[in-house]
């Protein structure tokens, strides 16, 4: 009876593997369907190109390249290519800023002028919280009217920071919400002020080390970079080279790179308790 009992279970267990793989199956097949609706299309500025990971429980599903990272030199995407992940980086920026409050070395309801005396006047009422939440009105640098003349050249923090620190403030801190790359830019300002680091270097010894984030960094130091993926823009009759953007220019708002798997690693880190505390994480999000 005990061994008709064991096998029994053993069948159970058996179909309900068996039923789950079939189901994993099934929705491997559901995902790459519709992938494949968006590689495919013939439609110039939906078509797809990139890399795409899915993970659940704790295991990757699916990662897999489709479509060109070099199209002039005939480079596929895969699992392994960095892409420049724009304004990803915020999330990155955000996460150091709390670290640093954790560490005591700063609250993100300080005023900025705690840490630049020389700020504008209009800045007086700003804080570091303002930044974070894209309420402190500071102008967008992206939208002067000199960002495109300026666009494919290598800027520093301070020439980056000096663009919009005399700009008129477009509405009280804390009135209103209007995003903002100017508020991320000075974030990483701040904080390569703070520490006496640069930004990149901060990241890598407090965020990309500890979490095993081995394909991630500053993409404005990445022009020799092997797997870079390269940018393209909608054109009939095909996708053309995308306008030069040196990557020094959104700096701490949009200038990382990273590829699927070490995003992976982030969102297990920064959401399974490994860079930040239950509070700050609160706070973040």
């Amino acid at each position: 009876l005990g061994a008709a009992l064991v096998l029994g279970a053993a069948l159970v267990l058996g179909v309900a593997r068996a039923g789950a793989r079939n189901r994993e199956a099934a929705t491997l097949a559901r995902m790459e369907q519709l992938i494949q609706s968006y590689v495919s299309t013939k439609q110039i500025g939906s078509r797809f190109m990139g890399s795409v990971l899915v993970a659940r429980d704790g295991k990757v599903i699916l990662s897999k390249g489709y479509g060109s990272a070099n199209m002039e030199g005939g480079i596929s995407n895969s699992p392994t290519t960095r892409f420049p992940i724009a304004s990803l980086t915020k999330q990155f920026t955000a996460a150091a800023i709390l670290l640093l409050e954790e560490r005591g070395q700063l609250s993100v309801q300080d005023p900025v002028k705690k840490f630049l005396p020389d700020a504008p006047k209009a800045w007086d009422k700003v804080t570091i919280s303002h930044l974070l939440t894209h309420t402190s009105g500071i102008p967008d640098y992206l939208g002067f009217p000199d960002f495109e003349a300026s666009r494919a050249i290598e800027t520093t923090p301070e020439q980056l920071v000096a663009r919009f620190r005399n700009k008129p403030l477009e509405f009280e801190p804390g009135a209103q919400f209007k995003y903002s790359n100017s508020g991320y830019v000075l974030l990483g300002y701040l904080l390569e002020k703070i520490t006496g680091q640069s930004y990149t270097s901060f990241l890598k010894r407090n965020l990309f080390e500890p979490l095993g984030m081995k394909n991630s960094g500053a993409a404005w130091n990445a022009a020799l970079l092997p797997r870079l993926a390269s940018g393209y823009e909608p054109e009939p009759p095909g996708p053309k080279p995308a306008e030069r953007l040196h990557m020094s220019i959104p700096y701490s708002a949009g200038g990382l790179y990273s590829t699927t798997g070490d995003l992976l690693l982030w969102e297990r880190g920064i959401f399974g308790g490994k860079l930040l505390k239950p509070a700050s994480l609160q706070k973040m999000t």
